[in-house]
């Protein structure tokens, strides 16, 4: 039987074996799917000691939480390995690894090249591998293919290629890794269909577009969109903050026009795996076409200023209110998360307030419910291991002032108003709340 059709069999039967290569926020979630949907899934990091612990069926995901990770592993439909060798037992490979920016904001494609040739040293006809993690227009066929077909074997003859891209939004309880969409393709008709097919059991809706860089452009289109309009929320606030308006007032008002206006919010600036990064990916693969993403780059530049004008802004407001300067000042940051509800720190905001903080001369305080203490950080190594401080009336206040980095709903925000002599809320935490006070700053 040919490869392509022994593939579509083993699908189509449910006896196909699936591979998720990275046990993050968007790998584990989609092996728990691919279990459910009844195939039998290896989960593939190169960290031993995370493998071990989702072996024992501990998972630090809410979206795959413990009891379904145990499930799967009792029912013999899940288990997690370091061993590169156990991948040349699946048919259907997922690469879900990070793709991050290097400190020039150039692409590093660094851990979709080395999963690439782990793969490319057991792979065997028959296998599908796909690439899940956000990337530029081309890197499938660019720099993924390359290395597989170095094994000797062909895409579209002897192993099949195809992108779907991850959608997964931490903390949204609405939706989840198998009620979001699938944007699907492959390298050739085969790989289209094998991907389609594959993907139809494990998720509710496939959507499969014509070509591996239409299904890369969707996904960085998404983030884009999003980082773009945040760009423009973010410098009207800076506007409206000059003339005495309030953008989160404005922003609420907008939004009650029933079509033509979708409400974006301001912050601090922006976190999580995808909107700070993935713009900048395609900002650096149009400069290899003579074009400048113009909008993209303004609202790149816009988003990145965000973290030192809540700064300027608290060290004017202790100024003015306590004639203290921020050097001598003690400042307590709330919330260390990227977003509200989830213990997500990567590209947080919050890591560069208390970066940018600490380089004024301020000794780096933070609280935050789900997050006990700062992780490892490509960024902000000398963060690692600093601990949230209880949010006592006393911490409070005795600090000169309380910035709101993230707006969790485990805060007690009364609390906070109670007792802290000023408050830099840049979430409208407060407000949404309907606490009012004059010791609360819009920022």
């Amino acid at each position: 039987m040919a490869p392509a059709q022994d593939l579509f069999t083993k699908i189509e039967d449910g006896s196909a074996r699936a591979a998720v290569i990275g046990l993050g926020y968007v790998g584990l979630p989609l092996a728990m799917a691919t279990a459910r949907a009844g195939f039998a899934t290896l989960g593939f990091d190169i960290d031993t000691d995370r493998a071990e612990r989702i072996n024992s069926g501990l998972s630090d995901i809410a979206s795959a939480p413990c009891e379904d990770l145990r499930r799967h592993i009792s029912a013999g439909l899940f288990r997690a390995t370091s061993e590169a060798a156990d991948l040349s037992e699946c048919d259907v490979i997922m690469i879900c690894v990070p793709t991050p920016l290097t400190p020039q904001r150039q692409p590093d494609l660094q851990y979709v090249e080395r999963t690439a040739e782990t793969i490319a040293s057991v792979l065997r006809p028959g296998q599908m591998i796909v690439l899940e993690s956000t990337t530029y227009p081309g890197t499938t066929e660019e720099v993924l293919q390359p290395i597989l077909e170095g094994s000797g074997l062909k895409s579209g003859t002897d192993f099949f290629l195809a992108y779907s891209p991850e959608r997964e939004d931490p903390g949204n309880d609405s939706f989840t890794t198998t009620s979001i969409p699938k944007i699907v393709s492959g390298d050739g008709e085969e790989a289209s269909r094998l991907a389609e097919a594959f993907y139809r059991r494990v998720v509710e809706k496939v959507v499969t577009v014509s070509s591996l860089r239409t299904a890369e452009a969707v996904k960085i289109t998404e983030n884009i969109f999003r980082a773009v309009n945040i760009g423009l929320v973010n410098d009207l606030k800076l506007i409206y903050e000059a003339m005495g308006v309030d953008i989160w007032e404005v922003v609420d008002a907008a939004a009650t026009k029933p079509f033509g206006y979708m409400p974006f919010y301001p912050g601090p600036g922006l976190g999580g795996h995808c909107i700070p990064v993935d713009p900048f990916y395609l900002t650096w693969k149009a400069r290899e076409y003579g074009l400048s993403a113009r909008f993209v780059e303004l609202a790149g530049e816009i988003n990145v200023a965000m973290p030192a004008h809540v700064v300027r802004r608290t060290e004017a407001e202790i100024d003015r209110r306590q004639s203290v300067s921020l050097s001598s000042a003690k400042i307590l940051v709330v919330g260390l998360a990227y977003k509200k509800n989830v213990a997500d720190t990567r590209e947080s905001p919050a890591l560069e307030l208390l970066a940018l903080l600490r380089e004024r001369g301020v000794e780096p305080l933070y609280h935050d419910p789900l997050v006990a203490e700062v992780p490892r950080t490509r960024h902000h190594p000398w963060a690692e291991g600093i601990k949230s401080v209880p949010l006592t009336a006393g911490h409070i206040a005795r600090c000169n002032a309380v910035l709101i980095a993230t707006d969790h709903d485990a805060v007690d925000y009364t609390l906070i108003a109670r007792h802290a002599r000023l408050i830099i809320d840049t979430r409208n935490a407060f407000g949404r709340r309907s606490i009012v006070k004059d010791t609360i700053v819009k920022a």
